[in-house]
């Protein structure tokens, strides 16, 4: 596959995978209402799916390294696509969580496999990797705006059915083109590095791990739970001016779009600059912001949510420069899968934590006040990564 269709590819995976995650924290306004349930109750049926991403990360990591990555692409669509299908289908609750669960085990593909052959494609790893999450943090504002219109005017199914049936289109045509390719193309899934001019310094390294993994847990975290809950955030905050799903749900959409384009400067800036005043700024801003957003009502809640927003997104593509730039290549898709196992996979801890914390009574104030103290605890990470910037390549690992 020519490598600039390879990475259209690679950022439509992205944007697909953000945006297959974030379809039922929306639908779940939708469905509480069809399925006379509570939110706490809804919400739980999505654990399954955060719990398989979870677990399923680091097999795929392991199996990054090993086969190649353009075949666990394909997997990646046609598993997506086909689980969303099960989900529009689904009879009831059980049936839902189980094609969450689907849903999880295949979205959990494209964070080690995908942004390791991101790292491995780019000249300029920053800008590259901007890019990449910019198409991440899209599927994410798309999915917020598209599902609650589908949801309002389809029915929540519609909204698991339309993606999935592109999706399934997207996959069949990857498998194409994957086997159209030449044989130079089909051994290029691991790359050498353009020069290996010493072995990396592994003190230096494992500095970087230590912050990549605070950052994933904590951040993580943060991340999450910001994601999550912003619809339903909106919902209440705003729930003397509107409530209107539609209209909720472009408030997301548009917070979002905005904030996802941050990640182009902080690219730029990766690949010219030391990382470690960027997030200081990030992180200090970030803890602020949450602490902010626990308080504030009304129509202010939306400017305040676009900012935090828009520094929870600004540093998204650090950790994986990170990765790109210290970890020795032939390592980097177990690295990633270790990352985004902390990282994308608290989510299985975030989802009946909120749903425990909202049907206990601990609302937004507790919940978001919590999160500027994990944001604290990333800034007090950050201190740890080296000064200097290092060399634009990493050889591989004996």
């Amino acid at each position: 596959m020519p490598g600039a269709i390879r990475m259209r590819f690679l950022n439509f995976g992205h944007f697909l995978d953000h945006y297959v995650l974030l379809i039922f924290p929306t639908a779940v306004l939708a469905i509480e209402r069809d399925w006379q349930m509570s939110y706490s109750q809804a919400l739980s049926l999505s654990t399954p799916m955060f719990l398989t991403f979870a677990l399923a990360t680091l097999p795929a990591g392991w199996l990054g390294d090993r086969w190649p990555r353009v075949h666990m692409m394909s997997l990646f669509y046609v598993g997506c696509g086909g689980c969303c299908l099960a989900a529009a289908l689904a009879p009831g609750p059980v049936a839902l969580s189980a094609a969450m669960a689907g849903l999880g085990l295949f979205a959990a593909i494209y964070h080690p496999v995908g942004i390791a052959m991101v790292t491995e494609a780019a000249t300029r790893r920053g800008q590259a990797l901007a890019v990449n999450g910019v198409w991440g943090n899209m599927g994410l504002a798309v999915a917020a705006i598209s599902t609650d219109f589908l949801a309002e005017r389809f029915g929540w199914r519609m909204s698991f059915l339309a993606p999935g049936v592109m999706a399934l289109f997207l996959g069949g045509l990857h498998i194409l083109l994957a086997k159209s390719g030449s044989r130079a193309h089909a051994n290029s899934e691991h790359p050498q590095p353009a020069e290996a001019p010493s072995d990396p310094d592994h003190r230096v390294m494992m500095r970087v791990l230590t912050f990549v993994a605070a950052a994933a847990l904590f951040g993580g975290v943060i991340f999450n739970a910001v994601s999550l809950s912003l619809p339903k955030l909106l919902s209440e905050r705003l729930a003397s001016h509107t409530n209107s799903l539609s209209e909720i749900g472009s408030y997301a959409a548009l917070i979002f779009a905005v904030a996802g384009l941050a990640q182009l400067p902080v690219g730029w800036f990766l690949d010219r600059y030391s990382v470690r005043p960027l997030l200081f700024v990030l992180f200090i801003s970030q803890a602020l912001l949450l602490y902010v957003t626990a308080w504030v009502t009304g129509y202010a809640i939306l400017p305040v949510a676009m900012v935090l927003v828009l520094s929870m997104f600004a540093w998204i593509p650090v950790s994986s420069w990170l990765v790109g730039s210290y970890v020795p290549a032939n390592w980097r898709s177990r690295v990633f899968s270790i990352e985004y196992t902390l990282s994308l996979g608290t989510t299985a801890l975030v989802v009946p934590a909120l749903s425990w914390m909202h049907g206990t009574g601990y609302g937004f104030q507790d919940q978001f006040t919590l999160l500027a103290v994990f944001a604290a605890i990333v800034l007090l990470a950050a201190v740890v990564l080296p000064r200097r910037r290092p060399s634009l390549n990493v050889p591989s690992a004996a």
